[in-house]
């Protein structure tokens, strides 16, 4: 067991290293506040918890199985990204006219229940999500153990490894704000992220 949970805490530092949608959003969040990049990081583990327990239920299937389903979904999720690629892009173009300084940045701020909801809203638009944990969470059930409670159990514990992790980011952009407050930074980051995003969101629509 000790060894299992080993190779798993292993696996999701694999899996929260490699950078996806979530990642560029964490960090596109965090350049608004710690507060706001923590809540998304929050958000966006909700998100994994729930298709963890999703997939725990057998209910992922149903996705995988349904091309349709599968298909509407993906195309949301496409929707999803473009939608915060725009919002970021439009966010830099206010920028060129900010000569407030760190203040003028922190009144762009999202509210708390904003940040939460862009992470959870990204993380569950994303049918990749799900079928990533139908497939992930079972390799690492023991076979004596009950499968349900095990694999909720292991989402939980992959979206709390998940959020230690993404908090360090929160936390080493904090460490360089002094740097990234300047106008021209903020604006360069934030058309970097939302580009990005938006050409995430075009490949998960033209995807097969």
């Amino acid at each position: 067991m000790p060894t299992t949970l080993l190779a798993f805490l292993g696996a999701c530092t694999l899996i929260a290293a490699s950078p996806g949608p979530s990642t560029v959003l964490i960090i596109k969040q965090s350049l608004h506040s710690r507060r706001s990049g923590f809540l998304t990081v929050l958000g966006n583990e909700t998100g994994v918890f729930v298709w963890g327990v999703v997939a725990a239920l057998g209910l992922t299937a149903l996705l995988t199985a349904s091309e349709i389903a599968y298909g509407v979904m993906r195309i949301v999720g496409a929707v999803v990204l473009v939608g915060f690629g725009v919002q970021a892009l439009r966010q830099a173009r206010r920028a060129k006219g900010d000569t407030g300084g760190s203040e003028g940045w922190q009144s762009t701020a999202r509210t708390g229940w904003a940040a939460y909801r862009a992470g959870l809203l990204l993380n569950l638009a994303n049918p990749k999500a799900a079928v990533f944990a139908l497939s992930f969470l079972p390799q690492f059930v023991p076979e004596s153990a009950p499968h349900l409670l095990t694999m909720v159990g292991l989402a939980a514990l992959w979206a709390v490894y998940e959020i230690g992790y993404y908090g360090l980011y929160v936390w080493f952009v904090g460490r360089l704000r002094s740097l990234l407050s300047r106008a021209g930074v903020r604006r360069r980051l934030e058309q970097v992220s939302g580009g990005v995003l938006l050409l995430l969101g075009v490949r998960m629509a033209l995807e097969g």
